[in-house]
């Protein structure tokens, strides 16, 4: 080793230097190859390989067997940042483990995931942690400081925020625009990254796919304009996976890939994902642009110097230094008593009558029932399971097993077809369950585990004369799994045919979800084997059928059997079921006709054990995997009908039932919340989800999650997938004046705490609060403390303002007895709004309500303040004109892109849409108005209390070819303007002028 390294080598001097001095000392080439996700090793100069790019959602994911905590959301329901920290600490412990045993796993982590759970159908809700920003932050803050580490020089894994910005559909997700207007931007979108950001724990942003007013992410404006401002950092931008691509190939924003990688990159995209590990392309395309001058060397520069600032801050270069190098032990007992904390906190009781807690007791019987009542289900971002606890585990443990009786309440069917039934052929693996004692096997670790295929190694499903007994489940929305007795789902692999292969459902295409679908009678007659299918089908509709209410019954031709992940029919043939042949998938008219015989209905079995217990807990919710997933919203709120069956049979059977929903999202539940004497709800808690709901249930732990999320009670209440504006639509607690299910915040617990001493108190930039918080009750127990604020008294400028927001929380723990002040610091930004009218954060003085309480409703203190201040005052049209997207009001518009590089307009979603902008001032007199529009069609002009003024605009070249159209105006005073838009229109802005301007002039 030499005594005089390499600048870049050497410790001593400043990151900067070094990462100056590497980044000279490399060729362009090498710079340009360091652009994509998996940058090559530069031997020469001793730099390894390095990639981009670890999924740590809720624990390390894709690279085998690692502690899995609960779902991002229910890390939300624990309203507890220092628990989150510490998981955020494991899990970047066990990254640090895992790149000891395997150098492909990474350590710039992407998570947490901060998008706002604004609409409670996006498939993604699971991803993040809360519908409110400042809870967001809040958890978000907690999960990247453990994950970064507390040593001031390195990190111990790098996080990236997923997903920048205003994501929450996965309909049409990268081809759809989000039509986010200024207050909603800066109020609720742009607020959990920006104060994540400021808190000092993230390396970098990840942009959504889709786009934004009219502009894709991945070439947004606000990288810059926002993003960097908030940090010192130099914060490395990584694009989500195919994006680049998808700015020509599916957006169409760009006529060439090179156009669009170059804007990508100037417009902050530092990593590009992309084509996988093959980088050649992404190369080739910024080597095109700069030889086509769309880019130039110091923008390639900027990109690199920010990944060699990440690299250096890991400890790569002074592994010697770096105090996470060594890494760390995987599996702990620390981990694995970490993750059951997690689970236990994210329980949230949603009602009482005072069913719960159920102590054990000699005699006392318990059944557990429910098609997620032996699960311990995982989603696309989980790791693979070392343990493994369903709720039927952990009752089972907690209250002897000779005291639980378990019932799934699948509905078990044969399916018969000409010359048989369907068969699965008996192998030990297809006839044994999978092992549920010790750790479970882990996966190989895959970089991409959407490229995973199915196994062929098993024999296809045949006819026999004697048929397999199948469970059959519908996930809602008719999409069903069958699975063998001895736990196998039917799958299908790449070769077409079908399996009892898989052990759960999972995979990017979902291989084990079909759809039956009825037959016709005239079509079955024309079908081989239509007598047979004929008379079973009748046999099984007098069953009662399945699927959602006896999809089977009515439908005497029988059903089909559609793979839903490869759009072909299950066809019986000679060499096995298939639905596929030499690439081709099997048509409808070529699917075999099956007549569905139902053996058992799953209410029969479930009321049957439901009557024999003292108790019932019926566990029902979602596979994360089906029906509300990334790529993939749901439909509804609504519980799927089979599981609406399996608690109303329970019920019937016995009162004493408990509804357990285990689910990644929200349900609308109103029969079984007016019913039912106690009902809870957790997300997939991970891999100690039975144990913590066991204990949960016995009193073992008094529950305290919150609702992170509004629960709202039926699918009408909810504005459509893709309006963001939660202002005009009333979306989230902040606005909804609704009656919600369940309200933001709620949860109860097996005590009572009572709130006293309110007080608040103005100093300099901030509020101080405090509040004493007692249990009153005779159980030890979590309580968290909520904080909200509101508007007093109406503005002096009228504007919609939240119903109510969350500006502190506190989760403490308190024996029966025990009392303890809560002391919040509130800064009086907090209260504050986005002014439009003059475009600066404002404060409106006057009187606001601050309000303590158990729940955004449950509010159980309020006290006054008066804020000093400059009242915002109306618009100074005249000085500042008006930008067509800071309108109070909007109706069927959406706001565009004004250029691809920046600045917005406002189009009609059809023909025709209206804006509103209150209080403008246009002093002594104004004579003209200049438009600022392109497309083609007409400005109309309503001013309070004049007549209107229509504008023709003429037919532009372009959509970003902008006229400007003047016309006569009389306006004097405050006065409200009304503007009307007609046709294809884009308008960008309006300005003022004098009584002195010559009208009808047009440039």
């Amino acid at each position: 080793m030499t005594d005089h390294p390499l600048p870049f080598r050497d410790p001593r001097l400043p990151f900067d230097l070094r990462v100056d001095d590497l980044l000279g000392r490399l060729t362009p080439e090498e710079r340009i190859a360091m652009l994509h996700q998996f940058a090559p090793a530069v031997e020469r100069l001793g730099l390894a390989a390095f990639r981009t790019g670890q999924e740590a959602l809720h624990g390390v994911a894709w690279m085998g067997a690692a502690t899995v905590f609960p779902q991002a959301v229910g890390l939300g329901a624990t309203w507890n940042g220092e628990l989150v920290r510490r998981i955020g600490e494991a899990v970047g412990n066990e990254v640090r483990a895992k790149r000891a045993q395997d150098d492909r796993v990474g350590l710039n982590v992407w998570a947490p995931t901060v998008n706002l759970l604004r609409h409670p159908l996006w498939g993604r809700g699971e991803e993040g942690y809360s519908e409110d920003p400042a809870l967001t932050s809040a958890i978000a803050i907690a999960y990247t400081r453990g994950l970064r580490g507390d040593d001031p020089t390195y990190w111990r894994t790098a996080p990236v925020l997923k997903h920048w910005l205003a994501h929450n559909n996965e309909t049409d997700r990268d081809t759809a625009s989000s039509s986010v207007r200024p207050r909603v931007l800066h109020e609720y979108d742009l607020r959990a990254f920006r104060d994540t950001v400021r808190a000092g724990a993230v390396a970098g942003i990840m942009p959504a796919y889709n786009l934004v007013n009219g502009r894709p992410n991945h070439v947004s404006p606000l990288l810059s304009q926002q993003l960097r401002r908030w940090t010192d950092r130099p914060l490395v931008v990584c694009s989500d996976a195919g994006a680049p691509s998808n700015l020509v190939d599916s957006e169409h924003y760009f006529d060439t890939h090179e156009e669009a990688t170059a804007a990508s990159l100037r417009a902050g995209v530092d990593s590009f994902t992309d084509h996988g590990q093959d980088p050649t392309v992404i190369t080739g395309r910024l080597r095109d642009a700069l030889a086509e001058g769309l880019i130039d060397p110091g923008d390639i520069d900027t990109a690199v110097r920010r990944l060699l600032a990440l690299r250096f801050s890991l400890g790569e270069f002074d592994p010697g230094l770096d105090p996470y190098a060594e890494g760390a032990p995987l599996d702990t007992p620390a981990h694995r008593a970490l993750a059951r904390e997690a689970a236990e906190q994210a329980v949230v009781l949603l009602r009482n009558d005072g069913l719960l807690p159920l102590a054990p007791a000699a005699g006392r019987t318990v059944a557990v029932v429910g098609l997620l009542a032996d699960a311990c289900k995982l989603d696309w971002y989980s790791g693979t399971l070392m343990h493994r606890s369903t709720p039927l585990d952990g009752l089972r443990e907690r209250y002897g097993a000779d005291s639980v009786r378990y019932a799934e309440g699948a509905d078990r069917v044969l399916l018969k077809c000409a010359g048989g039934y369907l068969q699965v052929p008996e192998t030990p693996e297809t006839l044994g369950a999978p092992g549920r004692d010790g750790p479970l096997p882990a996966a190989e670790g895959a970089l991409d585990p959407a490229l995973s295929a199915g196994r062929t190694d098993l024999p296809p499903l045949t006819r026999g004369d004697t048929g397999t007994e199948l469970a059959l489940v519908d996930w809602g929305d008719g999409v069903l799994t069958l699975r063998t007795a001895g736990g196998r789902y039917l799958s299908v692999a790449e070769d077409g045919f079908v399996r009892a292969s898989a052990d759960e459902p999972g995979g990017w295409v979902v291989q084990e979800t079909f759809r039956l679908e009825a037959v016709e009678a005239v079509e079955a007659v024309e079908a081989v084997e239509a007598v047979e299918a004929v008379e079973a089908a009748g046999a099984a509709g007098a069953a009662g059928g399945f699927g959602g209410g006896g999809a089977a019954a009515g439908h005497d031709g029988g059903h089909r059997l559609l793979h839903i992940g490869t759009g072909g029919y299950v066809s019986v043939a000679a060499d096995g079921a298939k639905v596929a042949e030499e690439g081709e998938t099997v048509p409808a008219r070529r699917g075999t006709v099956f007549a569905v015989e139902t053996v058992e209905r799953g209410e029969d079995a479930v009321a049957r054990v439901a009557a024999a217990a003292d108790t019932v807990i019926v566990v029902a919710g979602n596979d994360p995997h089906i029906n509300g997933r990334e790529t993939e919203d749901r439909t509804t709120l609504a519980l799927p009908p089979q599981q609406d069956r399996l608690w109303r049979a329970a019920h019937a059977a016995n009162p004493r039932t408990v509804l357990v929903l285990t689910s990644a999202y929200p349900y609308a539940v109103p029969d079984a919340v007016a019913a039912l004497p106690a009902m809870l709800w957790t997300a997939h808690g991970g891999q100690a989800a039975g144990t913590a709901l066991a204990r949960t249930l016995a009193g073992d732990v008094s529950p305290a999650g919150r609702l992170p999320q509004t629960w709202y009670a039926r699918d009408a209440d909810l504005p459509a997938l893709l309006d963001y504006d939660i202002i005009g639509s009333r979306q989230t607690y902040l606005y909804f004046d609704g009656t919600p299910l369940h309200p933001f915040g709620h949860g109860l617990s097996y005590t009572a705490f009572g709130y006293t001493d309110l007080a608040a108190v103005v100093e300099d930039d901030g509020l101080r609060v405090g509040l004493t918080v007692t249990n009153t009750g005779p159980v030890a127990s979590d309580e968290v403390a909520q904080l909200y604020v509101r508007r007093a008294e109406p503005s002096a400028v009228p504007l919609p303002l939240p119903l109510r927001k969350l500006v502190g929380h506190r989760r403490l723990h308190l024996t029966p007895g025990a009392r303890t002040r809560v002391e919040f610091l509130v800064p009086v930004a907090e209260l504050g709004h986005w002014d439009v009218a003059h475009g600066r954060w404002s404060v409106e003085p006057g009187a606001y309500e601050l309000l303590a309480g158990a729940s955004s409703a449950d509010i159980r203190l309020t006290v006054a303040i008066v804020i000093d201040g400059e009242p915002s005052g109306p618009r100074p049209v005249l000085r500042r004109g008006l930008e067509a997207a800071d309108y109070d009001e909007q109706g069927s518009t959406r706001i565009t892109d004004r250029a691809r590089t920046d600045g917005d307009a406002v189009t009609p979603d059809a023909d025709h849409g209206r804006l509103l902008y209150r209080q403008c001032d246009f002093g002594a007199g104004v004579g003209t108005v200049t438009v600022s529009a392109s497309g083609a069609g007409a400005v109309e002009l309503l001013v309070e209390g004049e007549s209107a003024v229509s504008v023709d605009v003429p037919a532009t070249e372009g959509r970003y070819d902008y006229r400007t159209v003047e016309a006569p105006l009389r306006a004097d005073g405050v006065r409200d303007l009304r503007v009307a838009l007609h046709g294809r229109v884009r308008l960008a802005r309006l300005a003022f002028t004098p009584l002195t301007a010559v009208p009808g002039k047009e440039s």
